[in-house]
């Protein structure tokens, strides 16, 4: 999985010199989250790049070592990662530096954040520094989705949301590129969040929506479910045994 974090910084630093943008020798580009998101590269587009990120970790052409952590902070769930990759046959070399702070959500700010920083792998030196919010997001729910491409049943149409947050929106989105979804059922502790997700699913993705208050509805008589809570050292018990139609597939994020 950590691999996959190289293949967007190349395809946004291709994205910015083609719009005219020059790099002198050891100048280093920097993109804040707004201009990372300005690119609007879209989510087939991210797939597809995942899916070839994929390919090279299972064919074994990647040097991806075990990311290390560490856990600041009074909460236990508290996290920074350092998660570093090479992939030989993208010229691609960089390292993503992440944290998760479920605290965060109370005070109004992100539960991931981090950079991104980008190296060319001739030289060693850093080409680009990014933020790595919205990469994070984005290539969170096309990882699903590929895994769903190859695990789901082709014509699964309805699917599950359970918390309906970032991770819960682009979930949706790549699943709605991989498969013919017609309706979501959205769970979600908060009412405000799950609303958001109804209105993103049915403005932007033309899907029917449900949102249910009992998680077993957004599970059972689902073709895929989808879990993009926080992550917890002792994880809620959302979801019970017998919950999930024989033959579904789950995407626990």
């Amino acid at each position: 999985m950590l691999i996959l974090k190289n293949i967007l910084p190349d395809i946004f630093f291709a994205k910015w010199l083609k719009t005219g943008g020059t790099m002198e020798r050891m100048e280093i580009l920097y993109l804040s989250q707004k201009e990372v998101a300005s690119f609007g590269i879209p989510m087939a587009e991210i797939v597809t790049a995942v899916e070839k990120g994929f390919i090279e970790l299972g064919n074994g052409r990647v040097e991806m070592p075990p990311k290390p952590g560490i856990h600041p902070g009074t909460d236990e769930n508290n996290f920074i990662h350092a998660m570093p990759a090479y992939i030989p046959s993208l010229a691609s070399a960089g390292v993503k530096w992440v944290s998760g702070y479920p605290p965060n959500q109370a005070k109004g700010l992100p539960y991931i954040t981090g950079l991104l920083i980008l190296n060319d792998p001739e030289t060693g030196i850093p080409k680009a520094v990014m933020d790595c919010t919205w990469i994070t997001a984005m290539r969170t729910g096309a990882a699903s989705a590929v895994s769903a491409k190859y695990l789901a049943r082709p014509e699964s149409s309805k699917i599950g949301i359970l918390a309906c947050g970032m991770q819960g929106h682009t979930n949706l989105e790549a699943m709605n590129v991989v498969f013919p979804l017609k309706k979501v059922m959205a769970y979600d502790v908060s009412t405000h969040q799950a609303k958001h997700l109804a209105d993103f699913a049915d403005k932007t993705l033309g899907l029917e929506v449900e949102i249910v208050h009992d998680p077993r509805l957004a599970v059972s008589g689902c073709d895929i479910v989808v879990t993009s809570g926080p992550i917890l050292k002792t994880p809620h018990e959302t979801i019970r045994a017998g919950w999930v139609d024989e033959g579904a597939f789950a995407s626990l994020v």
